[in-house]
């Protein structure tokens, strides 16, 4: 029986939320989430038009609970970087079993990455690729690669833009914003990725199943001259930790990390995206 603790509610965090919840093995989530569902959200969102107004985390307990009244449900209506919200997050966190990130900004995912390093626990994240062209699911574990490996692997290894990310083991590069928004259907088909992922790692977490062999999955929805050969092509990578990420070189002789390591490596990450 697993506890799951998520940051992020929206188009993709929802269904990724929801799928999850159906399963026997998810007994209780604690949902990060303090955004207002508004009437722009209606298209690519699970929840009626009738909701708008309303706070997302609550109209996300509704919805779990229609299906799984079993189900223990405990709401962090507030934002994961707001300093009031840190103590139950916290919290919440060492409670948990499993993370599941499903956040679509940058800053956002270095707080939850340094969250579940801080608590020792395994974590997913998905990522639509702009314009709905394909998507990524990472899985992380304890003292394996970060958030800022991955994506710096991935940068050097992998063609998904032409305006790349930034490299993170690399100060001064340039953050590219994703602008081209994406299909409901193709958030659907990575959020189902995302949440078929997470079961089988949160299986493995809770000594149930067998641990996944790859650290990201990338799949294809679209063919794109110089970029994808092929649609629908699933692509796997086994990432390494990198001595040169700007997170993992300062913790690299501390394990586990220690949070004023991983607060000084954060704000460093995040100063270099603009965000600090």
């Amino acid at each position: 029986m697993a506890h799951l603790i998520q940051v992020g509610a929206g188009s993709g965090g929802m269904p990724v939320l929801d799928m999850l919840c159906r399963d026997p093995l998810v007994t209780r989530v604690t949902l990060i989430e303090p955004d207002v569902y508004k009437a722009h959200n209606v298209v690519r969102h699970l929840f009626p038009h009738s909701a708008v107004g309303r706070l997302k985390a609550e109209l996300a307990r509704e919805w779990l609970l229609e299906r799984r009244p079993d189900l223990q449900i405990d709401l962090i209506p507030g934002d994961l970087r707001d300093p009031a919200c840190a103590a139950p997050i916290e919290e919440a966190a060492y409670r948990a079993d499993f993370g599941i990130c499903a956040a679509d900004n940058e800053p956002t995912k270095y707080h939850w990455d340094a969250l579940m390093r801080r608590a020792g626990k395994p974590w997913t994240l998905g990522e639509v690729l702009a314009g709905g062209i394909g998507g990524f699911v990472h899985k992380f574990v304890p003292g394996g690669p970060c958030y800022g490996c991955v994506a710096s692997f991935l940068q050097r290894s992998v063609s998904v833009d032409a305006a790349k990310p930034p490299d993170y083991s690399q100060p001064g590069g340039p953050a590219a914003e994703v602008t081209v928004p994406a299909s409901r259907a193709a958030i659907g088909v990575i959020a189902a990725l995302h949440a078929q992922v997470t079961l089988k790692a949160a299986s493995a977490a809770c000594g149930s199943g067998q641990p996944l062999d790859f650290t990201s999955l990338l799949l294809t929805l679209e063919r794109v001259p110089d970029m994808f050969e092929e649609a629908y092509h699933p692509y796997r990578f086994r990432i390494p930790r990198s001595a040169n990420c700007l997170i993992c070189r300062a913790i690299a002789e501390t394990e586990p990390p220690q949070a004023a390591d991983l607060d000084g490596a954060l704000d460093q990450a995040l100063a270099r995206l603009g965000h600090a």
